[in-house]
């Protein structure tokens, strides 16, 4: 009987798991209610998500990390095997790892066909409960990639090349979250996202987002920016003693 529970339970809560990712990702965690999710759950019991999760907040904890880990394991995988090898990484194969673990996850129980959608909405409108649900934890993939491709771009100033991973880091969830939705419409197959090519393009423009030389003008300007810190630096200091 107690087992008979459990394996309800755990319907139960996969199923509001999995409804209410839609929606967020559809409508954002403000636009959808409690009863909404219960409802398209299809929980006779107004309480059931409260029951299972605590709070709205508590799931949306709970789904962010759910798909986090999945990422971030398939992301170490690649990883360790990169640093296993004889041959050192090129900054694509690293971007590579940024990219391809985050997609395809039909094949897995609950799959993540809404979770990219679902995470880059979040971003947006809750970045501090999504940072604070990550924790420093479920993220540490991701940060390799960025702790390596610090190391291979040797081109970039270091400030100007921070500025870049910050525009990379909205720029793929926001293209991905677009491939998901073009995808999910189709059911699958898609004329554009499907095309053999698209992928390696969308990388291509990563790795010349990050490793294209700085032109003159941005090198004059980060010039000029740093000299006047340096004064201000200085100032403070004499201020200071």
């Amino acid at each position: 009987m107690r087992l008979r529970q459990h394996n309800s339970d755990d319907a139960t809560r996969e199923a509001i798991k999995i409804v209410a990712q839609r929606l967020f990702a559809l409508r954002g965690i403000d636009g959808v209610s409690v009863r909404e999710i219960v409802v398209a759950a299809g929980q006779r019991n107004g309480g059931s998500l409260h029951y299972h999760f605590g709070t709205k907040e508590a799931l949306v904890r709970e789904l962010i990390v759910d798909g986090a880990k999945r990422i971030d394991e398939r992301r170490k995988i690649l990883l360790d095997a990169m640093e296993k090898s004889d041959k050192a990484p090129t900054l694509r194969e690293v971007i590579e790892v940024l990219v391809w673990p985050s997609i395809d996850f039909s094949g897995e129980a609950r799959g993540v066909e809404t979770y990219i959608r679902f995470i880059n909405v979040l971003q947006m409108s809750h970045r501090q409960m999504f940072l604070d649900a990550l924790d420093n934890r479920w993220n540490s993939g991701y940060l390799r990639c960025l702790a390596l491709i610090r190391k291979l771009v040797t081109n970039v100033p270091p400030a100007i090349l921070n500025q870049r991973l910050i525009f990379m880091g909205i720029y793929l969830p926001a293209v991905l979250a677009a491939r998901e939705a073009a995808v999910d419409e189709k059911h699958g197959a898609h004329p554009f996202w499907s095309a053999p090519h698209t992928m390696d393009n969308l990388i291509d423009s990563i790795e010349h987002l990050i490793d294209v030389p700085p032109s003159a003008q941005i090198r004059h300007r980060a010039l000029k920016a740093g000299v006047r810190r340096g004064a201000a630096v200085k100032r403070t200091k004499v201020t200071a003693a």
